[in-house]
């Protein structure tokens, strides 16, 4: 993105429809995780290398911001209209992100979050790629993303070997 021109105020409002639609992702598969964080996922047994519960909010929370960020500096210069693989297979991760809170969490089927993580790590990756030919910031914001998502699958794998 070569623009030095300050923020509109639709850029603006832009900026923050990219967060709250991400947050709405963020509230749903929290809701999706709740109870199971409580009473199903205590009892599993833990790989060695699954970090405390206490981190993954935090971040989560970062990532989150880093994604729609990303996407908004897409949005911004290009607009759907413009980039509408790398927005539109965005939107798509998004929506395989949640699903995978509702399969790992919400209906504790471990072998299919599995296998949907996989799928979920290759929308990213394309997702990055689409984002950097456009601008190589905006995949660079996707990288952490990416590698988290790439260690929750190894996570993923442990406890369906495990359990």
């Amino acid at each position: 993105m070569n623009r030095s021109e300050p923020v509109s105020w639709r850029e603006l409002r832009g900026l923050v429809q990219w967060l709250a639609l991400v947050l709405v992702v963020a509230i749903l598969g929290g809701l999706a995780t709740r109870s199971s964080v409580m009473d199903w996922y205590p009892q599993l047994v833990q790989p060695g290398f699954a970090p405390p519960n206490a981190v993954f909010g935090p971040v989560w929370s970062v990532l989150y911001v880093l994604m729609a960020y990303a996407a908004w500096r897409i949005w911004r210069v290009h607009g759907f209209a413009g980039a509408p693989w790398a927005l539109g297979l965005f939107l798509v991760q998004l929506g395989l992100n949640l699903l995978w809170s509702i399969l790992f969490f919400g209906l504790q089927q471990i072998g299919f979050a599995l296998f949907e993580i996989v799928i979920l790590w290759f929308a990213i990756l394309a997702t990055l790629l689409l984002f950097w030919r456009r601008d190589w910031i905006a995949g660079a914001l996707l990288v952490p993303y990416l590698a988290w998502v790439g260690f929750a699958g190894f996570l993923n794998h442990a406890f369906w070997v495990l359990n």
